[in-house]
């Protein structure tokens, strides 16, 4: 739960200028004797100080022989935006690096080292990592500014009763000519004599991922915390079951209707055939993140009868901008609407486009920023929000 709010704090401007007088006069000190240098550098790794962070001032800081060292994130679109200042500078007489930047108080930034422009790396001094990508990812570095903490509803709890996550079965479409692979996520104690509302994931592999999503653990969380109501969760995996290297997510969640009439037509019925869930659009929602918050968007206008809920994380309108033709034609919009994304390089211009758009049609919906970019690190973060919108207690 990261939500940008604008607050004015009446703080002293000496406090503020005191503590960045902290980050100025320690990179001076790399700029003195090579001893000096040296020793400040060492004082850094050993207190896990690297990046320099300061009230909103970062020195981002690498140590090594190189012809050249750069970095590359979130915040220059890794590489796409040619305009942000990303190479570094090597420090006179020193083979430490630096390179200054400034982000939000409370951001929080996936990056690596991109040594002599072509090697990639993970910094080494910095022991706080991000996993993100598709199918299993891999890390990044993360920098964490001083005001963004780890949401404790993210973190695994000792002692709290647990769901039950049925892993990796297998279906057989007709439809797709191929078979897909799904877990189930079940309440504790759920029970065949109630009835439940129901959650379909797409990118349920990274959803599940403990190092991304890591969205179990969120709704025992939140169901320890009696914070939402027991749902049923189907996390839809888009790897080839046989070459898990292959992953089908650009084709099925691209606005396809072959891959909507499966999920409607066959995996619907055939999930409602064997769970104790609701049949009401109203307790029915699809989520995904970037190609699949596009395919949310798509499902819930395309369908309102079976889907009202629609959790678009970052959404990926880019690749698909009919979606907002579609979108504002809507004769039946969807019931509810959370829409999230980062302020870093994220889906930010197209999500606002759509919240104009949703106001035009009169959804209900919620839309929040994050000052993160486009990263796991940020869709964990939002996940409780879209929960407790769509499933409250009651």
């Amino acid at each position: 739960m990261k939500h940008i709010f604008v607050i004015a704090l009446c703080l002293p401007f000496t406090s503020w200028a005191q503590e960045y007088s902290v980050f100025t006069e320690t990179v001076k000190k790399f700029y003195t004797a090579t001893q000096e240098s040296q020793a400040t550098w060492n004082k850094l790794v050993e207190e896990k100080q690297i990046p320099l962070v300061v009230e909103d001032s970062v020195a981002f800081l690498y140590q090594g022989n190189a012809k050249s060292v750069s970095w590359m994130g979130d915040f220059n679109g890794w590489g796409y935006d040619k305009t942000y200042p990303n190479k570094g500078a090597q420090i006179p007489n020193t083979n430490i690096w630096i390179l200054k930047a400034s982000f939000p108080k409370n951001a929080r930034i996936d990056y690596k080292i991109l040594i002599n422009e072509k090697d990639w790396i993970l910094d080494p001094s910095n022991p706080n990592h991000q996993w993100s990508g598709v199918g299993g990812g891999s890390p990044n570095s993360e920098l964490r500014m001083p005001d963004w903490k780890p949401d404790p509803i993210t973190l695994y709890r000792e002692n709290i009763p647990r769901g039950r996550l049925n892993k990796d079965a297998l279906f057989d479409s007709k439809i797709m000519g191929y078979q897909v692979t799904y877990s189930t996520y079940l309440p504790h104690n759920y029970n065949t004599d109630k009835t439940y509302p129901i959650l379909y994931v797409t990118d349920g592999y990274e959803y599940l991922h403990e190092r991304m999503g890591n969205m179990m653990v969120i709704l025992d969380n939140l169901l320890a915390d009696n914070k939402i109501e027991p749902v049923c969760v189907v996390f839809i995996d888009h790897r080839e079951p046989a070459n898990r290297s292959n992953n089908r997510r650009m084709m099925e969640l691209s606005m396809s209707n072959k891959y909507l009439n499966f999920i409607t037509q066959e995996f619907i019925p055939f999930m409602e055939s064997n769970l104790s869930v609701s049949k009401e659009p109203a307790q029915r929602g699809i989520l995904g993140t970037s190609m699949g918050g596009l395919t949310a968007a798509y499902f819930a206008f395309s369908k309102p009868e079976i889907f009202g809920l629609a959790g678009i994380q970052s959404p990926a309108f880019w690749f698909k901008p009919e979606i907002y033709t579609f979108c504002d034609k809507a004769e039946s919009p969807p019931v509810k609407i959370y829409m999230t994304s980062g302020t870093i390089h994220d889906a930010k211009e197209g999500a606002l486009k759509m919240k104009s758009i949703l106001e035009k049609n009169t959804c209900t919906y919620q839309y929040t920023e994050t000052n993160q970019g486009h990263s796991w690190g940020n869709f964990r973060d939002t996940i409780d929000d879209i929960l407790i919108y769509f499933f409250p207690v009651r």
